[in-house]
């Protein structure tokens, strides 16, 4: 008897519940944070949360028991050497789950699934919207001489060649 065992299935055979699986693993590691249904990131949560514990501890045989989930050495390697470190003195609670209401088009109930843990990037995109800022006014100082320069040499064709119209015409009259 099957008591108390219980598997969402979402709507899918073995085979593609296995690589729904593996999608979201693979996007979690790449990215550190997706945006799925709630149910889905319920289920996704043991699975990350035992590839992590994995990484803490780096050796051939847990690399190659993440290698059969993610399937990309690359992945593997970024799961070692940048995840894993992060929640090496840490037991347990790699993951959350931030409710953000539902989809539109079918009212399926949408969340942010994240890993508690994510690289401060917030100084170098600061800094990059610094550097961004001061080029971008720089650019702006050039473009406003250009335009001064060019309004300049516009006038002064305008009133020549104003001046030139008027005696052509005149010209032309006699």
């Amino acid at each position: 008897m099957k008591h108390r065992v219980k598997s969402e299935k979402f709507s899918r055979n073995r085979a593609q519940r296995k690589a729904l699986v593996k999608s979201l693993l693979r996007s979690l590691v790449i990215y550190e944070r997706i945006v799925t249904q709630e149910a889905k990131a319920k289920k996704m949560r043991p699975w990350v949360d035992m590839l992590i514990t994995w990484a803490k501890e780096d050796t051939l045989h847990h690399r190659r028991l993440s290698y059969r989930f993610l399937e990309d050495h690359n992945l593997v390697k970024r799961l070692f050497e940048v995840i894993g470190p992060r929640f090496k003195g840490i037991p347990g609670g790699f993951t959350r789950i931030i409710d953000i209401g539902f989809r539109k088009g079918d009212t399926s109930k949408m969340a942010i699934f994240e890993l508690t843990k994510i690289e401060k990037k917030e100084r170098l995109h600061k800094e990059k919207k610094e550097k961004a800022k001061e080029v971008s006014e720089e650019k702006h100082e050039e473009h406003e001489e250009r335009t001064t320069h060019k309004k300049e040499e516009q006038s002064k064709k305008g009133l020549l060649s104003g001046v030139r119209k008027i005696f052509k015409r005149e010209r032309d009259s006699l």
